[in-house]
């Protein structure tokens, strides 16, 4: 169980990285737009290396994305034929979540 619990963190760590990472890229696009109109070499060469760190931001972004909805996919895969396999088991580990939760909400 450590084990799914680790994995649980792990993806909420990667949804957080993810929703992080496209936020920065928003800024730094922005970022860019505002200072177009800038003259100077050395607001060019800065700006040529923006544009580059951010095209390889997008590139892994998007790589994490598939990622995470691969994993995703497979967990799925896994939990559907976990019931298929054991119903009787799946329903019973649902009853006592909800058990759980009933009690948990109850005591509020």
């Amino acid at each position: 169980m450590s084990n799914d619990a680790d994995a649980m963190t792990t993806g909420v760590t990667r949804e957080k990285l993810v929703a992080d990472l496209k936020v920065l890229v928003g800024d730094t696009e922005d970022l860019l737009r505002a200072t177009a109109s800038q003259a100077g070499e050395k607001v060019a060469a800065a700006r040529e290396r923006i544009q580059a760190s951010l095209a390889s931001a997008k590139a892994k972004l998007g790589e994490a994305e598939r990622v995470m909805l691969d994993s995703t996919k497979q967990a799925a895969r896994v939990t559907d034929e976990y019931v298929h396999q054991h119903p009787w088991t799946a329903v019973g580990i649902a009853a006592g979540i909800g058990l759980l939760l009933g009690v948990l909400i109850s005591r509020r």
